[in-house]
């Protein structure tokens, strides 16, 4: 038996071509925190918080995480490389710590691929059911689950994999143009909803769900925030591509979580004001925002919302391809995982290593049926906020108070410090609500399991590659993932 070559390093491995423009860049964060939640979910959302706990509890959310959104604009001006919060985390707290940030993250981004690909069947179903409804293969925690349904995610899967391939400034261009269209269906369906005759302010009423207090309902809302808005993320992990400057990365993660804000809101109004909540809930409908859609404005009112919900769904799983691949070519580049995984395509200049990864990865999911999908939520809402975490805490250390010796052009501000800290806060308070037993947001029992499945993995895997990681020093890896040398301020080996 031979042993495997040794695999090789390269310290200055080829970058990234500049070729994203701003409006791009905005429309893949704001496609990406839009996916199949704001179409499908509003339903539970609702018999959770009742119709205005859920809008307060996303516009809480939201907010939230434009605080959350401080730190990152910085240090996506600072560093505008691949890789986002694996970047910053390597930077502030070194090697070991970057390596389970970016294991979560990973977790988190595969996840939300897998969870748009799945939601695809599940629209499917309600859209051509004799197609997704065809060849039953078994029932999983009440869902049952068919060859149709499967296929359909399949085939998304496999597109979204290839036009990432093939350029990053394609399915940039293609992100915005579907982000256009779906804003303006969104606009459609609730004006139409509104101007109908179905559609009553009274039916909004009661405000809170009768099943949880107000304060319950709207932080188990609040605690979805890190899934439901986390496609601002994708703008740092884009940063090595800006064709523009970097200090304009915040006003495009604070513009994408407004707009993402609204549209969720918007989405939450449409569902409640079109017939009374409660009783469409206790119908256990399987879509039931298209089902007051329907009644509210007929078939055309069905075409118009599932042209959003599809273009949401596509937006997630263009956005979450690129953002999921960025950080496996940043890995790559640090060699804590296999070296193919930092190499760049010679004909398209894109990662494909990572995409097709990620391809097989999700592979998996539309085979476990709609119940998974709350499964993945909790799971992808852990990994990100491991992220949140580390990114503040970078921040934190990078600000100084105003007066004090500036490291970086205009990080001497109280201000922003005090936000940095404040998003810690956030993101350790995130944790708790998902961790903590007795939370209204605590995870269910899969999502422990898979999310421990996971965690055993990524250990089994650091381990194997331990001594592969050691033959290469820390000045390496900061010029392979940064492109220079790391500053002399900037944090821990």
């Amino acid at each position: 038996m031979t042993m495997p070559a040794k695999e090789s390093y390269e310290a200055s491995p080829q970058r990234l071509e500049k070729t994203l423009k701003p409006h791009w860049v905005w429309a893949i964060a704001l496609g990406s925190a839009i996916g199949w939640g704001a179409f499908i979910l509003p339903s539970d959302w609702i018999g959770t918080a009742g119709p205005l706990g859920a809008m307060l509890g996303l516009a809480i959310g939201g907010a939230l995480m434009i605080v959350v959104g401080v730190s990152y604009g910085f240090l996506a001006r600072v560093f505008p490389v691949s890789g986002g919060a694996f970047a910053y985390t390597l930077v502030g707290f070194g090697r070991r710590h970057a390596y389970v940030c970016a294991w979560f993250m990973t977790l988190g981004y595969a996840s939300i691929v897998a969870l748009n690909a799945s939601a695809l069947g599940v629209l499917a179903r309600h859209v051509v059911p004799q197609v997704a409804e065809r060849g039953y293969l078994y029932t999983i925690a009440g869902w049952d689950v068919y060859f149709g349904e499967v296929a359909v995610a399949t085939i998304a899967l496999i597109a979204f994999a290839f036009l990432n391939v093939r350029g990053g400034g394609n399915s940039a261009r293609l992100q915005f143009w579907m982000c256009v269209l779906m804003i303006g269906a969104i606009a459609i369906v609730l004006i139409g909803v509104v101007a109908s005759p179905q559609g009553e302010p009274s039916h909004v009423e009661p405000l809170f769900s009768p099943d949880n207090t107000p304060i319950a309902g709207i932080l188990a809302i609040v605690a979805i925030a890190p899934w439901a808005f986390i496609g601002f993320d994708n703008i740092p992990q884009a940063a090595e591509e800006f064709s523009f400057p970097a200090s304009k990365a915040f006003r495009l993660i604070f513009w994408s979580l407004i707009v993402a804000t609204l549209l969720y809101v918007a989405m939450i109004l449409t569902t409640a004001v079109g017939a009374p909540w409660q009783e469409e809930l206790a119908k256990n409908s399987v879509w039931m925002t298209a089902d007051v859609v329907v009644g509210a404005m007929g078939t055309a009112g069905l075409v118009v919302l599932c042209i959003a919900a599809f273009m949401g769904i596509a937006t997630g799983l263009n956005g979450f391809y690129m953002s999921s691949s960025r950080v496996l070519l940043a890995m790559g580049r640090a060699k804590m995982i296999p070296a193919v995984f930092a190499k760049v395509n010679p004909k398209y200049g894109t990662p494909s290593a990572g995409i097709w990864f990620v391809f097989g990865v999700c592979l998996i999911a539309p085979w476990f049926g709609r119940t998974a999908l709350n499964w993945i939520v909790d799971m992808a809402s852990i990994g990100f906020t491991f992220a949140f975490t580390y990114t503040c805490l970078c921040a934190f250390r990078m600000f100084t108070w105003t007066g004090r010796e500036e490291h970086v052009p205009d990080s001497a501000s109280t201000t922003r410090k005090l936000l940095a800290g404040l998003g810690v806060v956030v993101a350790v308070a995130f944790m708790i609500l998902l961790l903590a037993p007795g939370s209204p947001a605590q995870l269910s029992t899969p999502s422990f399991i898979a999310m421990g499945v996971w965690v055993l993995i990524g250990i089994v895997f650091y381990v194997s590659r331990r001594k592969r990681s050691q033959e290469v020093s820390d000045e390496e890896v900061d010029l392979a993932v940064l492109g220079h040398a790391r500053p002399e301020w900037a944090g821990l080996r």
